[in-house]
């Protein structure tokens, strides 16, 4: 059963409509001025309203305006009844959201056949507000799904990880993991999938289950340039799957304090060194080897690239999207000064990795990002 909602200060005109509308099966509900209306409106949630244009307290248009700035309210179908006809007025309706009018005097047949129309498109609006629901739920145990297989922090010796992932939508298409290959040897990675949403998380799990299972044959996981080789023969892009990512692995050896590292279109990392003789000031490195993305070129060679780990040194591995921001005066703001400000960060007494996001979410002036956001913090001690 439809709920209509007639606000009109005319007496005549709520009895008309009260009647005509109630003839056909639907329940009506009236109120004499724009303010009780609206009142209703909050309270009943009706499927459709039809409100005069000219009340005496709180007009149509304003009635409109606040009905369909609520949220409560978005599938209500709106009519304005007026009696003015020029192109202007109508265009002063449409802006404030008003979904039809009906002119006066009010034809009865015309009446019907707009309100069943009115009636069909609520429904339709309806329905696909209850299939958005029902689809954000589903992404949001998704998502749920894809954060419980990415790492905890570790917090054991001879190094501390710290990880941050901020999705740009309730999915990403971020991944990173590490893991030990032996006693001595540990394997650490960040990806990056072109796109966002569902079509860009899959493919990252499953990157980061092959790489767990340690299913690419005929690869030496303590090479990274073999891992990036074998990942680009595995997900080349076709013609289905247009999908390429890009990705900084690398191989600590914590015996010799020696991190091996290969990179496939990624940012760098950014490897932050106690000068010697020690002091209060550090040195900084960028770890990044060319190459392109996985998945572009089947014929794509990676190579390896070597560098010693002093004690207390720290590395930060990130996607791109923690400094491809827009700023409020449209410009980007840049890896340049993302690692200025990497650098403040790692000198602060603040070492969890959420105060450097924090610092990035005020740079932006946004709380929600354009891009999804990941970065480790691997301490060498």
């Amino acid at each position: 059963m439809f709920k209509i909602l007639v606000i009109d200060d005319d007496p005549a005109i709520q009895l008309l409509l009260q009647r005509t509308l109630a003839s056909q099966g639907y329940t009506v509900v009236v109120a004499g001025d724009g303010e009780k209306g609206l009142k209703l409106a909050l309270q009943l949630r009706p499927a459709m309203v039809i409100c005069d244009w000219l009340m005496p307290r709180m007009n149509g248009l304003e009635v409109c305006r606040r009905v369909k700035a609520n949220p409560d309210l978005s599938t209500t179908f709106f009519i304005l009844l007026t009696s003015l006809g020029s192109v202007e007025d109508k265009v002063k309706g449409l802006d404030a959201g008003s979904d039809d009018f009906l002119c006066k005097p009010i034809e009865m047949y015309e009446l019907k056949a707009r309100v069943r129309a009115g009636l069909r498109l609520h429904q339709l609006s309806r329905d696909l507000q209850h299939q958005k629901d029902l689809l954000e739920t589903e992404l949001a145990e998704a998502a749920d799904y894809v954060r419980s297989l990415l790492p905890e922090p570790l917090k054991e010796p001879p190094t501390n990880i710290d990880v941050c992932f901020i999705p740009s939508r309730q999915l990403g298409g971020d991944g990173f993991d590490y893991y030990w290959l032996d006693a001595e040897h540990l394997a650490i990675y960040l990806l990056d999938v072109s796109g966002h949403g569902l079509r860009a998380a899959l493919p990252s799990l499953s990157v980061i289950n092959l790489l767990r299972s340690r299913g690419l044959t005929k690869v030496n996981y303590y090479k990274p340039s073999q891992v990036l080789e074998g990942l680009n023969q595995t997900f080349q892009m076709t013609d289905r799957n247009d999908k390429y990512f890009t990705i900084w692995y690398g191989v600590y050896n914590s015996k010799s304090r020696q991190l091996l590292y290969s990179s496939a279109g990624h940012p760098p990392g950014i490897l932050f060194s106690p000068q010697k003789p020690k002091s209060r000031g550090f040195s900084k490195k960028q770890l990044k080897t060319p190459g392109f993305p996985i998945g572009m070129f089947p014929e794509a060679k990676y190579i390896d690239e070597c560098c010693q780990i002093d004690p207390d040194s720290s590395l930060y591995i990130f996607s791109d999207g923690i400094y491809e921001i827009d700023q409020p005066d449209g410009k980007i703001w840049g890896i340049d000064e993302f690692i200025k400000l990497l650098q403040n960060y790692h000198q602060s007494a603040y070492k969890e990795l959420d105060f450097l996001v924090k610092d990035i979410k005020n740079i932006s002036n946004k709380d929600n990002f354009a891009d999804d956001i990941s970065v480790m913090k691997i301490s060498f001690h």
